[in-house]
């Protein structure tokens, strides 16, 4: 029985080690993909969570704040200073509806619109740097997002 115990913890050791952890292994890929978009997103003058605002307007411009926030995971807390910098900077404006002054519409400017173009070569900087495939980036993209579909399923 020591042996077993010895072969059980051993495996309990290699189970805690952090190189062995997915949630380090996608927090400190999320860190390193952060650092290396922050100087292109500088000269965009935008932060990141501000260009995944932007890259969510440009899919679907005119979302209701809530669903910009479903679809970006964000609570009105987080988003709505998100926004109001964005509209503060030219990109955004927010629309209050006309029937329910509650529901605020999130609209791209010509300026926002504009900057899709030069935010264009933001990818291509990470496809460059992973050294990976286009293939491969869409493959691990939609493995990570299987992933967090089964976490947030399971939550």
């Amino acid at each position: 029985m020591p042996s077993q115990l010895h072969t059980d913890q051993a495996s309990n050791d290699a189970m805690l080690r952090l190189d062995n952890q997915l949630c380090f292994a996608v927090y400190s890929a999320s860190l390193a993909m952060t650092r290396l978009y922050k100087p292109l997103l500088d000269q965009l003058g935008l932060t990141y969570p501000q260009y995944l605002v932007m890259l969510a307007l440009w899919e679907h411009d005119g979302p209701m704040v809530s669903e910009l926030g479903q679809r970006l995971s964000l609570d009105s807390g987080t988003l709505t200073p998100l926004l109001k910098r964005l509209e503060a900077s030219g990109y955004v404006s927010r629309v209050r509806n006309d029937q329910d002054e509650r529901r605020v519409h999130i609209h791209l400017t010509t300026a926002g619109k504009r900057l899709k173009s030069r935010a264009a070569r933001v990818p291509a900087c990470l496809l460059a740097a992973s050294q990976c495939s286009p293939g491969e980036i869409v493959a691990l993209t939609r493995e990570v997002q299987q992933l967090r579909d089964r976490i947030q399923a399971a939550a």
